[in-house]
């Protein structure tokens, strides 16, 4: 695979079989990262489950304390009251069947995140096949199908990412913008990696953790050592 100029010199700076500390992995992403805008930082972690396996998934949401650095459009399903307390929590997007149909007959999908109060579930299964596929679908173990959509709205606006395994058993999550420096993408890191780790399924045996990498948008990655994280 051909890397241009900027990238093949970022890479001289990261040692290939090193470990780095949380800070110094950080302060390698900024420093790396070259491109003209803000890169998004993100992280890959490697896991030793079987993702085949429903006793070893592992999927879930936390609210990173900096944040995302992106704004992210939400989509509620919800009827009256529920409605009226999405839309004064900041929702984008409010509906039931209209929002629906929108999908369905015009591939609308100008959103990120979807929440979907219980009773809303069985038009929104609806979806299942074009929301499903793009990582969409409002699931309870990822805090988007609740009754409290207040609550699921703010959180979301705040900068909840969710994290879930890919069939390669990686999981793919940002951690913020290059712009918020070493530190507070520390912090971010440290948040995510300590729900992973508590998410580790009871079925799961061996290393849990076989690697961890964190690389912006443009950038090589930079490999943690995340033996100190467990």
């Amino acid at each position: 695979m051909f890397r241009g100029k900027k990238y093949q010199d970022s890479a001289k700076q990261i040692e290939k079989n090193t470990l780095y500390d949380t800070a110094d992995a950080m302060a390698l992403v900024v420093k790396t990262a070259s491109a003209k805008f803000d890169e998004t930082v993100e992280l890959h972690v490697k896991l030793g489950v079987d993702s085949r396996h429903a006793d070893q998934q592992v999927r879930g949401a936390v609210v990173l304390p900096h944040g995302t650095g992106k704004t992210r459009r939400v989509l509620v399903f919800a009827k009256n009251a529920k409605a009226d307390e999405a839309r004064a929590a900041g929702a984008d997007y409010v509906g039931d069947m209209d929002l629906v149909e929108k999908i369905q007959k015009e591939n609308w999908f100008d959103f990120d995140v979807v929440v979907a109060t219980p009773d809303m579930m069985g038009v929104v299964g609806r979806l299942g096949k074009l929301l499903g596929p793009k990582g969409l679908m409002p699931s309870p173990k990822a805090g988007t199908v609740t009754p409290n959509v207040t609550q699921a709205v703010n959180e979301i606006k705040a900068g909840k990412v969710e994290y879930r395994l890919d069939k390669t058993n990686i999981i793919h999550c940002p951690i913020g913008k290059v712009s918020f420096g070493p530190e507070k993408l520390s912090e971010n890191f440290n948040t995510i990696m300590g729900a992973i780790i508590k998410a580790k399924p009871a079925a799961a045996k061996g290393q849990y953790i076989r690697s961890c990498t964190v690389a912006s948008t443009m950038g090589p990655g930079v490999r943690v050592n995340s033996a100190k994280l467990i």
